[in-house]
């Protein structure tokens, strides 16, 4: 951990992470390796099980079936960490266990190594929450669930977890239930740089950051590497604090979640000022709630990747609501992003730059910048005036992008790298077609 950091007892909030020096919008705050990660399971075939990166076309894992690489020498650098895994994987097939089992596995094959030294961790794999004491007996059947299928899963490589993990694990840590329940409460979920989801990963110090809606530092990744970046100027003696939740929610929407998944009630400025509240749901109420309840068979038809059904069923609600309902209504706006996904998908290029236009001043007033969020939007948008041969937009695009993620992201980030290729791309192209009309 950086030197810069400590650990602190955070007024109301238990446990938290602080600064003793002042750190700039922009600076990165920390970075780390994962203490154990594994790749999502529905992202199992498109995403390198070591490096994190995705990939056309990925080398399977013979025996197991599961694991992918993208090249030979991740396949032999991952062996270590998986070869116990492979062998519980291909005891249990055809089932595929839960990201949070296959994590809770992994964990535990990493204390079992010897490799394993982790002295500067400022908050230990003991010390975390399980929340077992203040969940719900539905909550906590389903993790006895999880706790069974994670022994059934290991029994092949820890025939006997009492005594295996006895002498590797922490006290807290040796009992399937406690264990299941601490990852499933302060595991991380690794996104790629266009921040969707790839993996699951533990990060033991830095599971002391608290949450906030509106928070003062964001976590972006590089493969399984987090990294903690500064969103806005911070203080000596400040909390650090990131969202641990996506912040584009109503207030009572985004305490349940915070409340149901990580067992605490938000008290922060956003959540006790309500702000923003009246906006998302602004507009004639009877419109909107037609949107807000097709959300959910929308959602459906994405899950399905039935993409010219959701296009056709969003263009005609969007249609309906016309200006009864403006683009700041949260539901016409997760409509309207839905819109874009299903048009990239069926080629429709032309759709997909006005939806996609459409949500940018939202996305402005709602995630304040610099937010990777808007970041990436703009991004997106950038490469479809690219594409459509709008070059002078595109660059303006790409610019207000860059201006973004080089704080969100930092200046050596694989996605600001390309996002300055296209920026160099777009700017090459309008130097042509002045030169070639003189």
């Amino acid at each position: 951990m950086a030197p810069m950091l400590e650990r602190f007892a955070s007024p109301g909030k238990g446990n938290g992470l602080r600064t003793i020096t002042r750190i700039r919008r922009g600076e990165m705050v920390s970075s780390g390796e994962p203490l154990a990660c594994c790749v999502s399971n529905k992202q199992a075939r498109e995403v390198c099980h070591h490096c994190f990166t995705r990939h056309e076309t990925l080398l399977r894992c013979s025996q197991c079936k599961m694991a992918r690489y993208c090249s030979t020498t991740c396949q032999r650098q991952a062996w270590s960490g998986h070869k116990r895994e492979c062998k519980c994987l291909c005891s249990l097939l055809p089932r595929v266990p839960t990201d949070s089992v296959r994590l809770a596995a992994r964990l535990i094959f990493a204390l079992l190594s010897p490799l394993q030294s982790r002295s500067d961790e400022l908050y230990t794999l003991d010390e975390h929450e399980s929340h077992l004491n203040s969940m719900s007996e539905q909550k906590k059947q389903g993790l006895s669930q999880l706790a069974s299928m994670l022994e059934l899963y290991i029994q092949k490589e820890v025939p006997d977890p009492t005594q295996e993990m006895t002498s590797a694990l922490p006290p807290s840590c040796r009992d399937a239930l406690n264990l299941i329940a601490k990852v499933t409460c302060n595991c991380f979920t690794i996104s790629d740089g266009e921040l969707q989801e790839i993996g699951v990963g533990l990060y033991p110090s830095l599971s002391l950051l608290n949450h906030d809606c509106r928070p003062n530092c964001v976590m972006v990744f590089e493969g399984a590497k987090l990294k903690l970046r500064a969103v806005r100027d911070i203080n000596p003696e400040e909390e650090l604090t990131i969202s641990y939740i996506e912040t584009l929610n109503l207030t009572e929407d985004r305490q349940r979640q915070l409340e149901e998944q990580y067992h605490f009630t938000c008290r922060c400025q956003r959540c006790d000022s309500q702000e923003g509240d009246g906006l998302m749901l602004s507009g004639d109420e009877a419109t909107w709630r037609l949107l807000k309840e097709a959300l959910p068979r929308l959602e459906g038809l994405k899950g399905e990747s039935n993409w010219q059904e959701l296009f056709e069923s969003c263009c005609h609600l969007l249609a309906n609501s016309g200006a009864e309902v403006p683009d700041e209504n949260l539901y016409k706006l997760r409509m309207t992003d839905m819109a874009l996904d299903a048009s990239i998908h069926l080629g429709h290029w032309k759709e997909a730059m006005t939806y996609g236009l459409k949500t940018l001043p939202v996305y402005r007033q709602y995630y304040p910048d610099p937010h990777p969020v808007h970041g990436v939007q703009l991004m997106r948008v950038g490469k479809l005036q690219h594409y459509l041969e709008h070059i002078e937009d595109a660059l303006d695009t790409f610019r207000q992008a860059f201006k973004i993620i080089k704080l969100t992201h930092g200046e050596d980030h694989p996605l600001t790298i390309d996002l300055g290729m296209k920026m160099e791309e777009c700017q090459s192209e309008l130097e042509h077609q002045s030169s070639s009309r003189h």
